[in-house]
């Protein structure tokens, strides 16, 4: 008989991630607070709970997928853990603050549970294609638990180190690409003013010293990557408002920790004005505009 997992937060992640999961064989027990995504993740072959405390009841491994750090402290508070089953394996794949990671893990403890955090980088893409990277943190044991199912979501899965580790390493490489992407923001800009094309700039840098991620696979103009946003109108993609969370998630981070992050607090500063303007829905590709200035 096929393992249950509970899956709670089915929206424009969970509930690809859920879905890869019935593809693969599993029985999914999905919850979430939108009825409207309930409803779609029902026709997804997912069997919608009534609550999220129903969906963990008999899983034997449960995924969470939420927006914040607050609503996964009110998930694991809230009588979850008390209503699996003991030694239950609980993932939060979701974007948090180190802290509620380390709250959430305490809490599981606790309860006699075993956990993982397990932040994903790939996007909505990724996600459908079952090619995210996952970033987790806990021990060997939950670890070893848990890669059989993470694996039927994504392509590469790193064992980053103990509890709250994959948030770690998930704020810190998103700081990498919020910076990097403003810095090929600007040098397309400059180029622009310097009658060179983006094809130009693009063959150089792509094959030279200024190679990044934010260049070759997502380039944020049109034209060079076929598949990029800027090919789409800047649709999201990875929508700045989410951007600008996890930049601001680094300098919490930062703060905590007596690190020094010049550009990661700079660029918090330039995606805070972006999204400020309206421009929470946009790519976060899509800063190249504001770079560019008024038209």
């Amino acid at each position: 008989m096929a393992e249950t997992i509970a899956f709670i937060g089915l929206g424009n992640m969970g509930l690809p991630m859920a879905s890869n999961l019935v593809k693969a064989g599993y029985v999914v027990r999905g919850f979430d607070v939108v009825p409207a995504a309930n409803a779609t993740a029902a026709g997804a072959g997912i069997a919608i709970a009534a609550s999220a405390a129903q969906a963990v009841s008999g899983a034997g491994i449960a995924i969470s997928m939420l927006p914040n750090g607050a609503l996964v402290r009110e998930l694991y508070s809230g009588g979850i853990l008390q209503a699996a089953a003991p030694d239950t394996l609980f993932i939060d794949s979701s974007t948090i603050d180190v802290d509620s990671a380390r709250v959430a893990h305490e809490l599981a403890a606790a309860a006699g549970m075993v956990s993982l955090d397990a932040p994903v980088s790939g996007g909505v893409g990724g996600a459908t294609a079952g090619t995210l990277t996952f970033m987790a943190g806990g021990t060997e044991a939950a670890f070893a638990r848990g890669l059989p199912v993470l694996e039927k979501m994504g392509k590469k899965i790193v064992h980053c180190g103990g509890v709250g580790a994959g948030q770690a390493a998930k704020i810190c490489n998103n700081m990498i690409l919020g910076i990097s992407m403003i810095a090929v923001g600007e040098a397309f800009v400059l180029a622009e003013k310097l009658g060179l094309t983006h094809q130009a700039l693009f063959d150089v840098a792509a094959t030279a010293s200024g190679q990044c991620w934010s260049l070759t696979s997502y380039c944020p103009v049109p034209g060079p990557v076929p598949n990029s946003p800027a090919n789409n109108g800047y649709k999201p993609g990875f929508a700045a408002a989410l951007m600008l969370k996890d930049l601001l998630l680094s300098q919490e981070a930062a703060a905590g920790a007596g690190a020094e992050t010049a550009l990661g607090k700079h660029a918090a500063a330039i995606y805070q004005n972006f999204v400020s303007g309206g421009n929470g829905g946009v790519d976060f590709s899509g800063i190249i505009n504001a770079i560019r200035g008024p038209a």
